[in-house]
């Protein structure tokens, strides 16, 4: 019976998948068509040296980002904190929380990501090196979650997220949702994860810099200076679809063995795989591996590497230290560490 409702459990969710996938054709690329695409910026130093794969492993607050469902099974409360020297001089910075509730076996969590541009110096045409004005820009989202266990090992999870982008004194925002579903299987180690992030509407920009005058009729004399505001386009956010696999094996005294997958389908480009692996050794030391974004088209970024050092007992204060370093060919590498503390 258990084995039947096992296979029933996963029908479902590859039903589900297939229904979410097909709603959506990816077969050229749409990069640069979204707005908010700092959603696209994975979190979580161990998840990052996995290659991104971390929709079925998902059990830290890093969850909040992949798949909101695998918080339920987090011990404990817990905090994790990442910061991202992102590219071209950017800086991505994360934390997320997850506190268990005592009903319905479930957990609710807090989330806060920003993308920081930095001081840009303003130019025009007639002063190309600038008029000695800077400008600042950033992006920023706030996240609140809520997971219940359905079973000892089905769960669901949502998100409901605030996003605001402001370059210089232009902003724009909505709401956004996203949704997850995990599934322990019975097979001993096997985990499955689903998930779908950023589905809300169109963010456009407003602000004073777009107000400005006009002369609606240079012939008359009378009418000189309309005020009128520049109309500024709306764009969708980065929707992704994720359906991941994961397998996590006890060596014994050789330590453990964690390998994961991915299957990326996003709404503005091509579909892709993440893959990882982790090796754990005396349940402290964690050397991990992966790529991301195989077999998508364009793409520039692959190899991930990584390690981390995991001090955590039940009932004591624990914590986590984690490096992940990716490769992203012409522009370069990133560097992302994350310090987690559980309770």
């Amino acid at each position: 019976m258990k084995n039947l409702k096992s296979i029933l459990l996963v029908c479902i969710i590859l039903f589900f998948v297939h229904g979410l996938f097909a709603q959506y054709e990816t077969e050229v690329s749409g990069v640069g068509t979204n707005a908010a695409t700092f959603l696209e910026i994975g979190v979580g130093a161990r998840a990052m040296a996995m290659g991104g794969s971390y929709a079925a492993v998902a059990n830290d607050p890093t969850a909040l980002y992949y798949n909101p469902a695998g918080i339920v099974w987090i011990n404990g409360i817990q905090v994790e904190a990442m910061h991202n020297e992102w590219l071209v001089g950017t800086k991505y910075d994360f934390v997320g929380a997850v506190m268990p509730l005592p009903i319905f076996d479930s957990s609710i969590g807090l989330s806060f990501m920003t993308l920081d541009y930095g001081e840009q110096a303003v130019r025009t045409v007639e002063r190309p090196e600038g008029t000695g004005e800077t400008y600042a820009s950033r992006d920023y989202a706030v996240g609140i979650t809520y997971a219940m266990a359905f079973t000892d090992r089905f769960s669901f999870g949502m998100t409901g997220k605030y996003i605001n982008q402001k370059i210089w004194n232009e902003t724009g925002n909505t709401m956004a949702l996203d949704l997850g579903i995990f599934y322990n299987t019975n097979l001993d180690g096997l985990r499955l994860g689903i998930s779908m992030s950023n589905f809300g509407n169109e963010i456009r920009l407003r602000g004073r810099d777009l107000d400005t005058t006009v002369d609606p009729d240079s012939k008359n004399e009378n009418v000189d200076r309309v005020p009128v505001e520049y109309k500024t386009g709306s764009y969708p956010l980065p929707l992704l679809f994720r359906f991941g696999i994961a397998y996590e094996a006890k060596l014994g005294t050789f330590g453990s063995a964690l390998v994961s997958m991915d299957l990326n389908h996003p709404s503005n480009s091509t579909e892709s795989i993440n893959v990882g692996a982790e090796y754990g050794f005396a349940g402290m030391f964690y050397f991990r591996a992966g790529y991301a974004n195989m077999f998508e088209k364009n793409s520039i970024n692959g190899l991930t590497l990584g390690g981390g050092i995991d001090s955590f007992k039940p009932g004591h204060v624990g914590y986590r230290l984690d490096y992940a370093f990716s490769d992203w060919g012409i522009l370069e590498n990133s560097h992302r560490f994350s310090v987690g503390i559980a309770f």
